[in-house]
């Protein structure tokens, strides 16, 4: 298996797209961190392949790419896994196909060949792939169905260019231009919809969509959607039946992600999601690495002793991180720097640094992403719950907004941030469904941010463009009154697009792959299979994946409050980088000859931020640090 790499590649039109092939290699090159084991190239007249290499399974000199089949046709670059690769081989060679490597990268290659597109729903597993025919200079380029593996492309009337990573695009010189509807956007929710992305004309590929490339024509088309039949789901099962189902199917989710010539390990927070996980792959190997993060100056927020409590049980080599304050603003500046379109979830400094820890004892470890979208575990799914439901108390909630508008409102006291989530269940419950749940997903209202944009991105902004492209992330949001309905959205927006970004992002700047057993789209499938009430009860979120994992897990872990961790952001804007924002990125300067922000509302958030109600300010405040940084590295 190649495993985790950068792929990326060149199809001209002409001779004046041909010119751009003389950046494939250095296109490669800023893939390094993705691939620092190995470098290919491939190039015909009008098609150039790039990748770079971090060598899994087979990490011989068998398993490097581009590979070509043995007739010289078909050349692939592929970044990813195909854990079924094995089952998928042997039924080739049943039919008579031979192969010269122990790959699933040439397995793949002849499974396009024999199948064409069909291969993709044999498949299991995440990946990015590219496949070019020599007989048409045609190219074939597909991504996983969960959107777990990045891809991006550019096209216009001389070229389509693609790669793993946007930093890789910028190497062929394609226009730098801002998409002033995806900053509107991302001003909102800190960070950026598919399938758009920072700069006009950039795309992502879709999650469960191909490309085809053909003479000049492009075509992009879905080839997976999650199945979900609405209020329809299968009540035919019992509950404890289906929590038998769910543990069955995970634990062979989990077997098929254990296969690797190197190092392996688990995340391990002390959460039922990643302790779940730990639980099902400790079955499988003796003395499994896990790896927990400690914050000595947050005890309110360290779990450590959970993480603890799980690794004793099932026996893992447990390593824990303990970090401080310092330690997370050291590696501020190298979160900042390998990213190549603005993202300002701030929990990627810590998995940055779990990933660049876990790195020096693994090369491969298995997270529990995805459950709290399969199984409903944020807050706002016990927010929308209950507003479904209604009753005496959330209509008291919605009645007493004045008040709640009164008070002083922060993420860093209880009080204050309990304050803070009652003003937002109460404005969400005067909304309709969709518009509530884009409320419940945003940091800054529309209002807001249209407020923090100067007179000139106004007049580049397309507002009609952007609610149309609002509408249909929302889409799925018909009634509001089934969970699984705010779930699907999630599954379709939050995950792609914050989630799995942040762990690929955060893990691959550190050479690091992470594999998610929740999101095998049999996991993925099932729980979409599942009513509501078998998710979400009065008092509990994620109610079958905890009860499946009851009998299994420490008790302990089930009689405590979920703290989850917040960044010191405030904390940090107050102290070490004020004269960052004060004079630099945020300076009055900056802005007025940058001409993108309006001076006057970049001031009003400077004064929110250090005053004694700063609110939600923090999360804002980073994510203009954040674009700012990217804007001077990329546009100055």
């Amino acid at each position: 298996m190649p495993a985790m790499c950068g792929i990326t590649g060149i199809r001209a039109f002409n001779e004046v797209g041909r010119v751009h092939m003389i950046n494939l290699s250095s296109a490669t090159r800023e893939l390094s961190s993705r691939g620092p084991d190995d470098q290919g190239l491939f190039d015909t007249y009008y098609v150039g392949l790039g990748h770079r290499r971090l060598s899994i399974i087979d990490t011989s000199h068998d398993g490097h790419q581009p590979m070509s089949d043995i007739s010289g046709r078909y050349t692939i670059v592929f970044n990813g896994e195909i854990f079924n690769y094995r089952e998928l081989r042997k039924d080739l060679e049943n039919k008579g196909q031979a192969f010269q490597s122990h790959t699933d990268t040439e397995v793949l290659l002849y499974l396009y060949i024999n199948e064409g597109r069909g291969c993709l729903d044999r498949l299991n597993g995440f990946f990015a792939f590219a496949i070019h025919d020599k007989s048409d200079d045609s190219l074939f380029i597909a991504r996983d169905r969960m959107g777990i593996k990045p891809l991006y492309y550019y096209a216009d009337e001389d070229k389509v260019v693609f790669a793993s990573e946007i930093k890789s695009l910028l190497a062929y010189h394609i226009p730098r231009s801002i998409d002033f509807e995806s900053l509107y956007h991302y001003l909102q929710l800190n960070y950026i919809p598919s399938p758009h992305t920072i700069l006009k004309d950039v795309y992502k590929l879709e999650p469960g969509h191909y490309l085809t490339i053909g003479g000049r024509e492009i075509a992009s088309e879905r080839y997976y959607t999650v199945p979900y039949g609405g209020e329809r789901t299968n009540t035919e099962r019992s509950y404890e039946a289906c929590q038998r189902e769910l543990v069955n199917l995970l634990e062979d989710s989990v077997c098929k992600r254990l296969v690797a010539d190197v190092p392996l390990g688990a995340f391990l927070s002390g959460g039922i999601d990643s302790s779940a996980i730990v639980s099902l792959a400790s079955r499988h190997v003796q003395g499994l690495n896990t790896f927990s993060i400690g914050y000595r100056d947050e005890p309110f927020f360290d779990e450590t002793k959970y993480a603890k409590l799980v690794a004793d049980k099932f026996r893992t080599e447990h390593t824990v991180f303990s970090l401080t304050n310092n330690d997370l603003y050291a590696h501020l500046h190298g979160v900042l720097d390998y990213l190549d379109e603005p993202f300002a979830d701030s929990s990627a400094l810590p998995v940055y640094i779990l990933s660049r820890e876990t790195r020096k004892i693994a090369t491969v470890a298995l997270s529990g992403d995805g459950a709290d979208e399969l199984f409903s575990g944020y807050n706002k799914h016990m927010a929308f719950y209950r507003a479904a439901k209604g009753g005496l108390a959330p209509d008291l909630i919605k009645a007493l907004l004045p008040l709640w508008k009164l008070m002083p409102q922060s993420r860093q006291g209880k009080l204050t941030n309990r304050v803070r989530q009652l003003r937002r269940f109460a404005e969400g419950m005067k909304l309709p469904a969709d518009t509530r749940y884009w409320r419940w997903a945003i940091f800054t209202e529309e209002g807001e941010a249209m407020n923090m944009l100067s007179e000139e991105s106004k007049g580049h902004l397309n507002r009609d463009e952007a609610l149309q492209r609002q509408k249909k992330l929302l889409q799925h949001i018909k009634k509001g009154r089934d969970i699984n309905e705010i779930l699907y959205t999630d599954v379709h927006l939050v995950l792609p697009d914050d989630m799995l970004v942040k762990v690929d992002r955060m893990s691959m700047a550190n050479s690091l792959e992470v594999r998610v057993p929740f999101l095998d789209h049999r996991v993925v499938e099932y729980a979409f299979g599942l009513p509501e009430s078998y998710k979400i009860g009065a008092g509990m979120k994620k109610r079958i994946l905890q009860d499946a994992f009851r009998d299994i897990l420490p008790a302990e872990l089930y009689k405590r409050p979920k703290h989850g961790f917040e960044v010191p952001l405030l904390k940090w804007f107050r102290g070490e980088l004020r004269g960052m924002i004060d004079n630099d990125l945020l300076g009055d300067d900056f802005i007025a000859d940058q001409g993108i922000f309006n001076t006057e509302a970049i001031q009003g958030m400077k004064k929110q931020l250090y005053s004694a109600n700063p609110g939600d300010i923090h999360a804002r405040v980073w994510g203009m640090i954040v674009f700012q940084y990217w804007y001077k590295k990329y546009f100055k």
